[in-house]
């Protein structure tokens, strides 16, 4: 009667789930008796504890009731209850029916580049060396190690000289980007990139601001058309722009920075991927051209793992000591553990022999997937400028970016074009799939 696959999973969890799912979906019906606890553990073939487990959290929660010397019967669910499960459940059925062998939408970094045992051995090194203080408030900019290595390493990779004291630790870029809108105010005008990241808007616009998509040509944001509107910010990734893979030249950059001081507004400069450069070094930040309308942010989302919610902005003087006028009462929302632990692996130089390693590896992806794409039947042309970890494949013959994922998807590939990340519309951009590459290894090319 009840055929639930409890085989190498958390049993009395998902018994539990399983249970409740059919009373919310009404598969047992309210007043329904349910089986008792050794009949239904002969049943799953699991131990009585398993079931008693189960019953005792729908108990617990109001999905069953028990009589005494009778059993357990299912409780009456409101049917608006019902109904949004329901929905639930439809949404993941059609999720699930997207089963793609390769995902080149939602890249990680395979598991076996993240360094374990470097990572292991740091927090031994923590939980050794911190002790007690590891349970001390953080203060609400971060630890002050962690603001120190962050600095040093700002000036080891990229030769900006940052003053630590003006580095705020937030737990990921849609955390900094929420701090900035009130750092900034929500009574701003955002400009930001289109086509783009869309959490970067859909964020700005959580937190009450309003944004202006600006079009992206092939040197970065549109200045002209910025200077030209009442844009208060820019929200821009001079160094490789996302989707299109643009970079701006200093010209762009120094016309961009001219802006900021003229219209007394600043310059967001979101480094996502500045470590991926995989020929000659980054480029220059304009955090280091100026330091007063610059707010540069980074995270460690590509280069570690998007699990380590973490990530740093530089911000000018006068905004940092806003910053505390708003944040000080509030502590870090980065686990101090966690802060210690990196601000190890960065003075220790493990960070940077990780990186190294990450380059290395996705250059011979990289390498691999260029070969590819060359080798297709369709009409390919590679728009790379070296920086990243995707790529522009345009398809000239292509009747539709409709047509170019109907294709990838007949061949268990997920694709997304430029056209999904527009903001507004914009002409120009048909014809072009985005290919992250961060996820794949050379097994997985060769099954494309």
């Amino acid at each position: 009667m009840y055929n639930y696959d409890l085989k190498g999973k958390n049993k009395y969890y998902t018994l539990y789930s399983c249970v409740r799912d059919d009373i919310l979906r009404g598969k047992i019906k309210a007043g329904e008796r349910l089986p008792s606890k050794r009949a239904f553990a002969a049943e799953l073939g699991v131990s009585v504890v398993t079931v008693q487990l189960a019953y005792d959290q729908l108990l617990a929660e109001g999905y069953i009731r028990s009589k005494e010397r009778s059993g357990f019967y299912a409780e009456k669910v409101a049917e608006g209850l019902k109904e949004e499960r329901k929905a639930a459940s439809n949404y993941t059925e059609i999720e699930q029916e997207e089963n793609f062998k390769i995902d080149l939408v939602h890249g990680n970094t395979p598991p076996n580049m993240f360094p374990f045992s470097v990572w292991a051995r740091l927090i031994r090194s923590v939980l050794s060396d911190c002790g007690e203080h590891l349970l001390e408030r953080v203060p609400c900019d971060g630890d002050k190690g962690l603001k120190s290595a962050v600095a040093a390493y700002l000036y080891r990779s990229r030769g900006i000289d940052v003053d630590p004291r003006y580095i705020v630790v937030g737990a990921g870029a849609e955390h900094l980007y929420g701090v900035i809108v009130q750092l900034l105010g929500r009574d701003k005008l955002y400009a930001v990139e289109n086509p783009g990241y869309g959490k970067i808007s859909s964020t700005y616009a959580l937190n009450g601001a309003r944004c202006l998509p600006v079009g992206v040509t092939d040197t970065g944001i549109d200045v002209s058309v910025l200077e030209k509107s009442e844009a208060h910010v820019a929200h821009v990734s001079p160094s490789h722009q996302f989707p299109t893979g643009a970079v701006m030249p200093v010209s762009a950059r120094s016309r961009l920075i001219e802006w900021a001081k003229r219209s007394g507004g600043y310059v967001i400069e979101d480094e996502y991927d500045s470590e991926f450069r995989l020929t000659g070094k980054p480029l220059q930040c304009m955090c280091g051209l100026c330091p007063e309308k610059v707010i540069y942010m980074n995270t460690f989302s590509k280069s570690l793992a998007p699990s380590m919610r973490m990530g740093y902005m530089v911000l000018p003087p006068a905004l940092y000591d806003r910053f505390l006028q708003i944040f000080s009462s509030s502590a870090s929302f980065v686990p101090l553990f966690e802060q210690k632990a990196l601000a190890k692996m960065l003075d220790g130089g493990y960070f940077e022999r990780h990186l190294n390693r990450l380059k290395n590896y996705y250059r011979t992806v990289h390498g691999a997937l260029l070969k590819k794409l060359a080798s297709l039947p369709e009409r390919c042309e590679v728009l790379d400028t070296g920086s990243g970890l995707h790529v522009i494949a345009k398809f000239p013959d292509a009747q539709s970016d409709g047509q170019i994922k109907s294709v990838a998807a007949a061949r268990g590939i997920k694709i997304k074009c430029l056209s999904d990340y527009l903001l507004a519309p914009m002409a120009g951009v048909e014809g072009c799939a985005v290919i992250n590459y961060s996820g794949l290894t050379p097994e997985i090319l060769s099954q494309i």
